[in-house]
């Protein structure tokens, strides 16, 4: 009987222990509010990301503060308790733009927030007297590899076998199956920095007719190359014929075209690209701007935003006295 009421205790000892690390492991769990802060624009393709926002989120007694990414996303994170609070005080700062207060309910969903600039409307009421920049294009460096042709290579090589041989299902056998094969082929590398193109693999003597290249040969581009080929009758001979190139590798200057939308202007850049910089005729007048690391130009603000696949994103907004023509 004690012991029964000792397993009791220590049964009812273990269901305490759990039911509080659930309810400790509730408590702590956390969710978050989840947004993105956007230029206000009755045009959609208009309403870039405004990064950079100073965000502060009062909710059921707790204050949570951050800041809109490069894209103009932003992750403020809650305790679980708070939650179910029903609202949530939101504040957005931003020295280029209007402050804004937004007053919402909790309900799990994503905050598309749009913010007013401040100069929107001496934009819209532009004077004619503002500088033009006419024919905007982007110039950057990419590396590019080039192949150079530095000789030749012609190899022969044998598939030894005895025609008119059963095969008895031992591996490896003529398609059919009837007749016994060889497999024989040839493994070549280009070396360091070297490549094979124009690949050639022909039978040259014997019965070739009865022979299969099972190993299809390598694309352009290929320092090792491989060829297997199936025999089934007599002895054949094959000839392998290459060129061989050298790999080079160059700067390449290359141009791209942005996307302008308004006072916005938007490129991508793939993400070997190095050393970007604007082309554009300021008032009759062609002239280069480098970006630099700090996309630091006089009539722009600039911004960057990495992709997953590392692909830059620049994001650049007109400072007043410019226009786009």
């Amino acid at each position: 009987m004690r012991r029964i009421a000792l397993t009791l205790a220590a049964v009812i000892l273990i269901a305490i222990v759990c039911a509080a690390l659930i309810i400790r492991a509730l408590r702590e769990r956390r969710t978050s509010l989840d947004g993105v802060t956007l230029i206000q624009d009755t045009d959609v393709k208009r309403q870039a990301p405004v990064p950079g926002v100073a965000i502060t989120a009062a909710i059921g007694g707790r204050v949570m503060q951050g800041r809109s990414d490069s894209g103009g996303a932003f992750h403020l994170v809650l305790p679980r308790e708070v939650w179910r609070s029903a609202t949530v005080e939101f504040q957005f700062r931003h020295s280029g733009y209007q402050p804004l207060n937004v007053r919402e309910k909790l309900q799990g969903q994503i905050y598309v927030v749009r913010m007013t600039a401040i100069d929107s409307d001496v934009v819209v009421n532009a004077p004619v007297s503002q500088t033009a920049l006419k024919d905007v294009r982007v110039r950057y460096v990419s590396k590019s590899t080039t192949p150079v042709n530095v000789g030749s290579i012609a190899k022969t090589f044998e598939v030894v076998n005895l025609g008119n041989v059963p095969c008895d299902e031992t591996a490896p056998c003529s398609p059919d199956g009837k007749w016994k094969a060889t497999d024989g082929g040839l493994t070549l590398d280009a070396g360091e920095g070297h490549e094979f193109q124009n690949l050639r693999t022909s039978c040259i003597a014997g019965p070739c007719p009865f022979t299969r290249i099972d190993t299809n040969q390598p694309g352009r581009g290929s320092r090792i190359i491989k060829i297997s080929v199936r025999n089934w009758s007599d002895t054949v001979t094959f000839l392998f014929e290459a060129e061989v190139a050298q790999t080079m590798l160059t700067d390449v200057i290359r141009n791209a075209y942005p996307a302008i939308l308004g006072q916005e202007m938007s490129f991508t850049l793939p993400p070997t690209s190095q050393g970007p910089s604007i082309e554009a005729n300021t008032n009759g007048t062609d002239i280069v701007y480098p970006l630099g690391p700090e996309l630091t130009l006089s009539w722009a603000v600039c911004n960057l935003q990495m992709g997953t696949d590392r692909t830059k994103l620049y994001r650049c907004a007109l400072k007043p006295g410019y226009r786009f023509e």
